[in-house]
């Protein structure tokens, strides 16, 4: 038997110089390149967000076959809270497991949350009411707030620079990938099944995919950036050996370069709000915010706002599944052009196209041209969350990345709450004012993206809490 290496763990007043020749982790992960390794954690994350997605817009389709089952009368309470639970829950897991993995590390939140989603999932599934149905999904939304967090975090620090927008956003296009499957599913089920026992299959499905995203992760390191930040300077080598593995390259041979001070526990949450990050924390904030409030403002009342207009449910089914190709092309433009032109210029570029696109409603006298307006609209949008997700996963320090992008994400899921109120406007036939708190919460958006004035295309992400 080989003797294990020992683990090195540097006390908080430790002063070290690195060794002669000693890289940074960021250094080795740039030789290392491209490979096997990025590609299969880029799958594995993005399977994880298509699941999310599911479970995020699962409700919108289930609902008329739980109120069915339930027999709720239209704005019963608990059909009301049903649609809010996941959102709840969601606001508050975000920064109870982005804090969890800055302490603990990204390997067992990111395995422990896609587990709780899946148990959650189910139970919704097997509710024998109303209450214990709205229970499950907020707790489901707890665990999601976490996967989504800590995915993004790990792809920053596993993937090289020269690419590191581009793989960011291509894990948020995923969320089109499960768009299409949940909506793919809700029609064929919508076709098999009455809806009051159509919906439990259709949780059920949901569940599913967070099943097979628990066995692969089960092969994913924790982030070496994230172990030598803790002092493990022999986990972060054994992480990076397991990149090189898949990667086909060899691992340099040169030590690892120590943090001169390692503290005994990551800065606190609070440290988000020190001078050298409140600025970056409270912009993206409100950006995260505005976004959400129009999204959700807009999609989630849509297939709603469509069978006012004549459309009925299984066209609406469809029209969802065309939305969700509209994305494809948004996340793709992202994915380029943030690399070309830059982060802060495509975001920005992005949001100010979704606010003139919002007002493509206006001019939609018919479904048919409302839904065309719809796929445009989706395709700024999804680009401009393409683009968000990676712009927050690079700009704040390893030792806060998931607590940073958990609190931004509990913002967003604030402004999810909030839409409601701004997209019942949109039933109520004040189209106009509806879009122009939309198209509002996009350009205050733009301008405190651009105000953050950062943009790490091409630089190495910030290590520590004033990196």
């Amino acid at each position: 038997m080989t003797e294990q290496p020992t683990r090195l763990q540097l006390p908080a007043h430790a002063q070290a110089a690195p060794p002669p020749g000693a890289l940074s982790v960021d250094g080795v992960i740039e030789q290392l390149g491209v490979g096997a390794f990025q590609v299969r954690l880029l799958l594995i994350c993005g399977l994880t967000f298509a699941a999310d997605a599911m479970e995020v817009l699962l409700m919108g389709f289930a609902a008329p076959g739980v109120n069915a089952s339930f027999h709720l009368p239209p704005g019963a309470l608990g059909a009301t809270m049903l649609l809010s639970a996941t959102y709840v829950g969601m606001l508050l897991g975000a920064p109870f497991w982005g804090r969890q993995a800055d302490v603990y590390g990204r390997r067992p939140v990111f395995l422990f949350t896609v587990l709780a989603g899946v148990i959650f999932g189910l139970v919704g599934a097997m509710a024998p009411n109303i209450w214990v149905l709205v229970a499950a999904r907020v707790l489901a939304g707890f665990a999601i707030g976490g996967t989504m967090a800590v995915d993004y975090a790990l792809i920053a620090e596993f993937v090289p620079r020269r690419v590191r927008g581009r793989f960011l956003v291509l894990t948020e296009a995923f969320w089109a990938v499960g768009t299409l499957l949940i909506g793919a599913a809700a029609y064929l089920l919508g076709q098999l099944l009455p809806p009051q026992d159509g919906w439990r299959m259709l949780v059920l499905l949901a569940a599913l995919p967070g099943v097979v995203g628990l066995l692969v992760r089960t092969g994913v390191p924790d982030s070496p950036r994230w172990l030598l930040s803790r002092g493990r300077v022999d986990d972060a080598r054994q992480a990076l050996a397991r990149v090189a593995l898949l990667n086909r390259r060899p691992l340099p041979p040169e030590p690892l370069q120590v943090p001169t001070r390692v503290p005994v526990r990551p800065p606190r949450w609070s440290a988000l709000f020190s001078a050298h990050l409140r600025d970056r924390t409270l912009l993206l904030g409100i950006t995260w915010f505005g976004m959400s409030l129009g999204y959700y403002g807009i999609f989630s009342w849509l297939p709603t706002y469509l069978r006012t207009q004549g459309v009925d449910l299984p066209e609406a089914y469809r029209v969802t599944m065309i939305l969700a190709l509209a994305q494809v092309p948004g996340y793709l433009l992202a994915s380029l052009l943030i690399e070309w032109l830059g982060r802060r210029v495509t975001l920005t570029a992005f949001m100010l196209t979704s606010a003139a696109g919002a007002y493509l409603f206006l001019m939609a006298s018919t479904p048919q041209w409302a839904v065309m307006a719809s796929g445009l609209l989706a395709f700024a949008l999804l680009g401009t969350w393409g683009a968000l997700y990676a712009f927050t996963a690079e700009v704040f320090p390893t030792t806060l990345r998931a607590t940073g992008l958990g609190t931004v994400s509990a913002a967003a899921r604030l402004g999810s709450l909030v839409s409601p109120a701004a997209g019942a406007l949109l039933l109520s036939g004040n189209l106009g004012q509806a879009l122009t708190v939309f198209a509002a919460s996009f350009i205050i958006s733009a301008g405190c993206v651009w105000a953050t004035g950062l943009d790490l295309r091409g630089q190495p992400i910030p290590e520590g809490e004033h990196g």
